[in-house]
């Protein structure tokens, strides 16, 4: 088992504000992951492929999962904080079922116990071409975000919606201070 308490996870639906706060992170200098969902289903759509949500989400969850785990394992070496725009478990169906690879892998590596979660916003959730979700799909996603993370012995923190200054406050003070992890 590889445990990271540095490295810290944001999850949550869709459009609430994960994504622009990691970038505000980075422009801060702290040490960020890019989310790996937006950037595969781009990929799909502009090659074709199927692997979306819409077509074929077990294919769609399963290129996530890879990347996810490829990018944990590629910063087992890093001994500063990470924040991670989505973690393995995001690649888990919206019933938290999962091939045994991807569930063994949520065992195998783990993230800082303590998880950002990102509540439903309505006014700055907004649809396009990768995020198709409708609003009820968004407030659904964050219980069964909830309920997921404590299933794998995560503790949910609720990130409190306000500026990206409060909120990379917020977070800046809930996570390990800069610097080396604990052994």
């Amino acid at each position: 088992m590889i445990e990271k308490s540095n490295f810290f996870v944001f999850t949550g639906g869709p459009g609430v504000g994960k994504t622009s706060l990691i970038r505000h992170l980075a422009g801060l200098g702290e040490r960020v992951v890019e989310e790996t969902h937006r950037a595969a289903i781009a990929e799909q759509v502009a090659t074709g492929g199927r692997a979306t949500p819409w077509d074929d989400h077990a294919a769609y969850c399963e290129l996530c999962a890879r990347c996810d785990i490829a990018r944990f394992d590629a910063l087992t070496h890093e001994t500063g904080r990470v924040f991670f725009d989505r973690g393995i478990l995001d690649s888990f169906d919206a019933s938290w079922r999962a091939p045994a690879g991807l569930v063994s892998a949520a065992r195998s590596r783990r993230y800082n116990r303590r998880v950002f979660v990102f509540p439903p916003w309505r006014e700055i959730y907004q649809t396009d071409a990768e995020r198709r979700q409708d609003w009820a799909e968004a407030e659904a996603t964050f219980g069964r975000v909830l309920g997921g993370l404590r299933r794998f012995g995560y503790a949910p923190l609720i990130v409190p919606k306000g500026t990206l200054d409060a909120r990379a406050a917020f977070v800046r003070e809930h996570a390990l201070p800069a610097g080396p992890s604990p052994p």
